[in-house]
């Protein structure tokens, strides 16, 4: 048997072959060390914090133990997830010793900006001393990050404002504020930027701050109030003495004219505040006497616009031929208004008829109807214009010439004769024989001239000896109306009838007209 010594590896393959009690006997021979004693449970344990024969996987044992450091490299934050090189044996060494100390910190050398909290103004000053944020016997991690738990005896607002220091102070210097009070409900500007905070926050925790104007300038308000709170509808917080209210702008009522030559109070009762109070907006509020002084007396309404401007008052711009329905044209644009509008203008619908204003003038006594404009005009009453032809009796001829009174004796129109015989009476040379139908024969042009034809306009026809008969042999006696004559030869010729009217009274059957002896051809007696 051999007996010389084995040597290292081979004492260790031995053990590697034998049983697993063995190995684990085999690891604790080759330990290089006693853990730390937050590690010692795990001494005998190797496996707890190796992998055999795999040293990169020991990083994961390690995270599994040290899970908020696990979270840091996964979500590579803070300091541990910033770190380029983040295997855990790079920084900290075991198995030297129960109270060694494996997680070594250089205050001097540490980059603290690989943490949530860099160092930045006052806090990287070397005054400053780690262990006065890290509390000794606790986690780095553990420092707190607002600045009240460091400041709090700073806090001269004694919490009243909150923890958010960072909101109003600095780093640099903690009585610097830098608080942007743009962000409150009253941003600072103007002359507001240059007022100390004091001025404004009486109390430390900045609360009940006015926000008002007149609250701070009670004493700047020269209007003793009357003009409400809201300063800043007239004034800007860059001077206090510059207006910047424009009534056109800023309002419902821009002013123009005059208006723009009006002060304030004038519309503005000093007794009553500008916003308490409705000024009224209509004309007739401020211009009633005006209206009394016109004579109007509220009865042409308050639409006092209609007719004047803020220009000037006593100058009216109303035109009735724009304005209205009913252009005033003749003596109507000379009538003054009240001549029409007797009641009040606006609730007073006024009729546009002549008659209704003009029937005392109508001498036909409304025999003739309300227009009156189908015979007169605006420019005279007297004047006609009144076109016959648009009657059933048209003025033709000589009738034109002839005055309205010779045809209508009363001014009632409408009763004036249209029939000839009825204005030519006396001038019937005929005394009715020919009838009343003047007109038959006669015309307008010239009553003298006549022409009627009787073998077109009656049942008898005039030839032979009849031609040269005077018309008052046939038409012996008055008629009315149309001329009637005997239409039988017996009823001339019985004189004539030598037969003693035993042929009948149809005398043409064997006589002619030319000649009643003469006796037509071929008759037999």
């Amino acid at each position: 048997m051999d007996r010389r010594p084995l040597s290292f590896a081979g004492l260790l393959l031995a053990f590697l072959v034998g049983a697993p009690a063995q190995a684990d006997s085999l690891e604790s021979v080759l330990s290089p060390g006693p853990v730390i004693q937050g590690h010692a449970k795990y001494e005998t344990d190797c496996k707890q914090c190796h992998v055999r024969f795999n040293k990169a996987g020991q990083k994961g044992v390690c995270l599994d133990c040290h899970k908020e450091v696990a979270g840091d490299v996964q979500t590579k934050r803070r300091y541990h997830g910033r770190l380029e090189q983040n295997d855990c044996r790079r920084c900290h060494t075991e198995h030297k010793g129960r109270s060694v100390n494996i997680a070594p910190l250089d205050s001097k050398t540490f980059d603290h900006r690989l943490t949530e909290f860099p160092l930045k103004g006052a806090h990287g000053e070397p005054k400053v001393k780690c262990r006065d944020c890290h509390v000794a016997g606790k986690k780095y991690r553990e420092a707190p990050s607002d600045c009240y738990s460091c400041h709090r005896k700073d806090d001269k607002h004694k919490g009243s404002l909150g923890r958010k220091c960072a909101d109003c102070h600095v780093e640099t210097n903690w009585k610097k504020t830098k608080f942007d009070h743009s962000k409150t409900r009253f941003p600072l500007a103007g002359k507001h930027i240059d007022v100390p905070c004091k001025d404004c926050h009486r109390r430390p925790d900045y609360k009940g701050a006015p926000t008002r104007c007149v609250a701070c300038h009670r004493k700047d308000d020269t209007h003793k109030g009357r003009f409400g709170p809201k300063c800043e509808s007239c004034h800007n917080d860059r001077d206090w003495k510059t207006i910047i209210f424009n009534h056109e702008r800023d309002t419902k009522y821009p002013l123009r004219g005059a208006h723009r030559l009006t002060k304030c109070a004038s519309c503005h009762a000093p007794s009553k505040p500008l916003y308490g109070t409705r000024i009224a907006s209509a004309c007739i509020d401020c211009h009633r006497k005006d209206d009394d002084r016109k004579g109007h007396k509220g009865l042409f309404g308050i639409k006092c616009q209609s007719c004047h401007t803020e220009v000037n008052w006593t100058r009216v711009i109303f035109n009735h031929d724009r304005d209205t329905k009913y252009p005033l044209r003749g003596k109507h644009a000379e009538s003054k208004c009240s001549s029409c509008h007797t009641g009040h203008l606006y609730r007073e619908k006024l009729k546009t008829d002549c008659l209704s204003c003009h029937k005392e003038d109508d001498k036909h006594e409304g025999q003739i109807g309300p227009k009156c404009e189908n015979c007169h005009n605006e420019r005279s009453w007297k004047t006609t214009r009144f076109d016959h032809g648009l009657t059933r009796f048209p003025l033709l001829g000589k009738h034109a010439d002839v005055k309205c009174k010779e045809c209508h004796k009363s001014l009632r129109y409408k009763d004036a004769p249209t029939a000839c015989y009825e204005c030519h009476k006396k001038e019937d040379v005929h005394k009715r024989r020919l009838g009343t139908k003047c007109e038959e024969c006669h015309n307008a042009r010239n009553w003298k001239q006549w022409k009627f034809d009787h073998n077109k306009q009656t049942q008898f026809r005039l030839d032979g000896a009849h031609v040269k008969l005077n018309c008052l042999e046939c038409h012996k006696k008055p008629v009315n109306g149309k001329a009637v004559a005997p239409g039988t030869c017996g009823a001339c010729h019985i004189s004539d009838d030598v037969h003693d009217g035993r042929y009948g009274n149809r005398c043409e059957r064997c006589h002619n007209t030319t000649n009643f002896k003469q006796i037509k051809p071929g008759v037999v007696y």
